[in-house]
């Protein structure tokens, strides 16, 4: 076979399963305790690479790719601000947010994330219950977290569409 098909090949296989891992990343957004902005970098820092070694990136890739670096880094820094500001405005301490979290990870590593999705939020109402000894207040913070996390999951989400839009232009329009 002729070798420019087999250049083609690669390169159209590259871009559809980075572009499959970005969707990936971006469904597992849904999940408080998955990773998926920092899913969705390691796939463009993947491509990045492969690109270098075939001599196909340009200046534009790499500011493309940088800033799909600060995006998942600001996306991942905000996402806990969102969700400890919403909690925080209900003025739950900081050790309830800590149980919140500490279930929400404990179900996800020993059943599923979707388990830790709705652990979370009943970590939180068990340890406010304790603390509290109201259930109606501590409905109300949950409550909060179920905003924070709502916000949290939106702006990830907003984030994780920019930088599939700039891996897009990336590797489209000017790769």
């Amino acid at each position: 076979m002729d070798p420019a098909f087999w250049e083609l090949f690669g390169q159209v296989l590259l871009e559809v399963l980075t572009f499959v891992v970005l969707i990936f990343g971006l469904l597992g957004l849904l999940m408080p305790v998955f990773p998926g902005l920092t899913v969705m970098w390691i796939a463009t820092l993947i491509y990045a690479i492969v690109q270098a070694g075939l001599g196909n990136m340009t200046w534009v890739g790499w500011v493309l790719f940088v800033l799909i670096t600060l995006l998942m880094i600001g996306g991942n820094i905000v996402d806990n601000i969102i969700i400890a500001k919403h909690m925080r405005d209900k003025d739950v301490p900081w050790s309830s947010i800590l149980w919140s979290f500490a279930a929400g990870i404990l179900a996800s590593l020993f059943f599923t994330p979707i388990v830790g999705i709705f652990a979370s939020p009943v970590g939180l109402f068990l340890a406010e219950w304790y603390r509290l000894k109201d259930r109606p207040a501590a409905v109300a913070s949950t409550k909060a977290w179920l905003t924070g996390w709502g916000w949290s999951v939106a702006a990830r989400i907003g984030i994780g569409v920019v930088m599939i839009l700039f891996w897009g232009l990336w590797a489209w329009a000017i790769g």
